[in-house]
Parts: C-alpha cells; structure tokens; sequence
C-alpha cells in the first residue's frame, strides 16, 4: 500500500501544472492533500474525474479561498470525520480521519504561525489538541498521521536554521516543542526513524530561488504509531514533482 501526502498551495492552481500526469507518476492508493483552498463543491468539481478512481473526502475552510483537506482513498473506509470535535479548532478545515479494519488514517494541515509569529499562541494550543486527539485515536487502534506540519524539527531539517530560530515561523522554540511532545509520546517520524542523518526537504519558498538552490524545509511528514513501524517498506520525499511550493511524500507499507 502507498499512502502520499502533498501540500498542493490550491486545488484548482496544482490542476494547471500537471497534476493528473504527477497522481499516474505517484500511484498513491490514499492521497492526502493539504492546502486545497477551496469550498466543498469546488473541491469536487476540480477532482470530478478522479470519483471513478478513489472516493473523495474533503473538508473545507468557513473562510473561502482558505486552508482545507482532503483524503482520496481507493479502499472504502469504515468511517471518515472531519476536524478535531471541537468547535474552536474546527473552522478552518485542517483535518480529515479515515478509519479502516486496522489503523486510522488521519490528514492534517497544521496552522502556521504566522508572520510575525501572531498565531503562535493558536498554533501552540492547536499542536496540544491535535496530540491529544491522535492520543485518543491510538487507544482504538494504530494511527498513520501525515501532512504538513508546519515545523522543521530539527536543524538538519531546513537549510538555515541560525538564522531563523524562534525568528521565523516553522522553527521557533514553541513549534519544536509541540512535535517533540508527539514524539515523546512514541509517535514516530517516519523518514527521520529510517534516515537519521539525510538532509532531504519537502517545502521550498517561492522567493528567492529557493527550490533552485534547494534552500529548503522538511515540514511534510508521516507521523504513525510505534506498533506500525514494522510494517513500513520505504518513504520517499519527491523533490522532482512540481506544481506547488511542497513536494509529495509517499509511505509505503504492508497492511
């Protein structure tokens, strides 16, 4: 089974750049998207000609144009939620979790925390949340969580770290602490348990000929129960597939 995530930066815009030809390249069996910045009925008339292929769930910002997720499955899921059930956090669309016989699948578009950190307080309070909600999810059965986290965990994780450390949001003091607190409670991150010391990035910013220069982040990540990591095969980052400012990252695993 392959399991990709991909922050494509707007449903509509990554259809213009090869999307489909990228989807074929893939061959995910669950895609998770982040950032679709859409409404529901917009979400679906962009993807209407993958409904034969995978069933489509998605859930949407309050706010149009605005965050979203969504998940395409070509295995039927047992039940699918949207948000974290509580009513303060689930606004904006950044979460959908999809049950299957021996895991839950759970996508996520973590908060950023905003130019000039303003939404690092919500963002500390949402990464507490969200832990506690995977927590509780993990008592029933194992857990795949991936997406965009918003976060370069470590230093190796982003190509500057001096000089963005609890200077620019993604990699201050308080978001290192919210995946350390996830992991410290077993969760595993995937590619960092596979690949201790390859520096390989997921994000790249549009300015200054980032990607060029590979001047990235590694902020798109599978977070997954312990119980589960026998079963990983591989994880691959995909720097080669454009249309956004992220790249995909593929699981794949025996389940």
């Amino acid at each position: 089974m392959r399991i990709t995530t991909w922050n494509v930066n707007g449903i509509r815009a990554v259809m213009k750049k090869e999307f489909d030809e990228s989807v074929i390249k893939i061959g995910a069996d669950m895609l998770c998207l982040q950032e679709t910045k859409a409404q529901v009925d917009e979400v679906d008339a962009a993807l209407k000609h993958y409904a034969g292929k995978y069933e489509i769930f998605r859930n949407s910002a309050e706010r149009k144009g605005y965050s979203g997720t969504a998940i395409l499955t070509n295995q039927k899921p047992l039940n699918v939620t949207y948000g974290l059930n509580l009513p303060e956090f689930d606004t904006e669309g950044r979460v959908v979790t999809a049950e299957y016989d021996d895991f839950f699948l759970v996508t996520v578009y973590t908060p950023n925390g905003g130019e000039g950190l303003k939404r690092l307080d919500f963002k500390e309070q949402w990464n507490k949340v969200f832990q506690e909600y995977l927590e509780r999810l993990e008592h029933t059965k194992p857990v795949i969580s991936c997406g965009d986290f918003n976060v370069a965990h470590r230093p190796i994780d982003l190509k500057n770290p001096e000089s963005n450390y609890n200077k620019t949001a993604g990699y201050t003091q308080v978001e290192i602490d919210g995946m350390d607190n996830l992991l410290g409670v077993g969760f595993v991150d995937v590619f960092r348990h596979l690949n201790p010391d390859k520096v390989e990035y997921t994000y790249w910013s549009y300015r200054f000929n980032a990607r060029a220069r590979n001047a990235g982040w590694r902020i798109d990540y599978f977070i997954i129960s312990p119980k589960l990591i026998d079963k990983v095969k591989d994880i691959t980052i995909h720097p080669e597939i454009y249309g956004s400012d992220h790249c995909p990252v593929s699981l794949d695993m025996e389940l």
